[in-house]
């Protein structure tokens, strides 16, 4: 259920929006003055605010420029004069969504807040969708979040110690590289290790036992001589 802040001074317009948005099923709160209005979205939460711009105590225009100081994310719809023609520009520079005129059909007006609200779950979706681009590394069937600590291999978890988890990451972000024991001993122990080089063996053996045994295709491989590398199959 989205939520939305009714900012207007006039008692009988805000009456009216609030019956017609809770007859829509939105969650509805009002505010008749621009102190109160601030005070109410300091709360937080809301998705929407309809935002007349003029208004005691504090203007539309100051609290939307406070809004998008904030917070880009809330969708706000202006409520304007047909002459306030600076109010619309000055909104729109300041950040608005959309702007209605006075006086607006309820019709168009819950139109342009369905818009509003649907980009809103779009923009969340796309950001929710490049954020877990972002944190997946990825090579075949195997997938480790970064963010998350999460591991799979062929949709199916991998539990893994934080170094072993440290390791895996290292060479998927190095895949198709061949990395000696140097530089996998200076990413994943750091350059003050002063152990014996042979803890990357044996942490390689523990890791690719989680990760490839019980699979047909190998993704760690070994190079002689060399070290080890992390490929995709072919």
């Amino acid at each position: 259920m989205a939520s939305i802040l009714i900012v207007e001074d006039e008692h009988k317009i805000s009456r009216l929006l609030q019956i017609e948005l809770e007859a829509e099923g939105y969650d509805v709160r009002q505010a008749y003055n621009g102190a109160q209005a601030w005070d109410l979205y300091r709360e937080g939460g809301w998705d929407l605010v309809l935002l007349d711009v003029m208004l005691p105590e504090m203007s539309g225009i100051e609290i939307l420029r406070r809004i998008r100081a904030t917070d880009p994310s809330t969708m706000v719809i202006l409520l304007t004069a047909r002459d306030s023609v600076e109010d619309k520009v000055a909104g729109l520079d300041l950040g608005a969504n959309d702007y209605v005129t006075k006086p607006f059909q309820i019709e168009e007006l819950l139109a342009r807040i369905r818009a509003a609200i649907r980009l809103k779950e779009q923009q969340l979706r796309g950001s929710a969708e490049v954020a877990e681009t972002d944190n997946w590394l990825v090579a075949g069937d195997l997938r480790l979040n970064e963010s998350t600590r999460e591991v799979e291999r062929a949709g199916q978890s991998v539990e893994l110690t934080p170094r072993e988890f440290d390791l895996l990451a290292y060479l998927l972000k190095n895949k198709r590289q061949v990395l000696n024991r140097d530089q996998i001993l200076a990413a994943v122990w750091g350059y003050d290790y002063f152990g014996d080089t042979n803890v990357v063996d044996v942490y390689i053996r523990y890791v690719r036992k989680k990760i490839d045994q019980g699979h047909e295709q190998e993704l760690i491989h070994t190079v002689r001589g060399v070290g080890y590398v992390l490929r995709e199959p072919s």
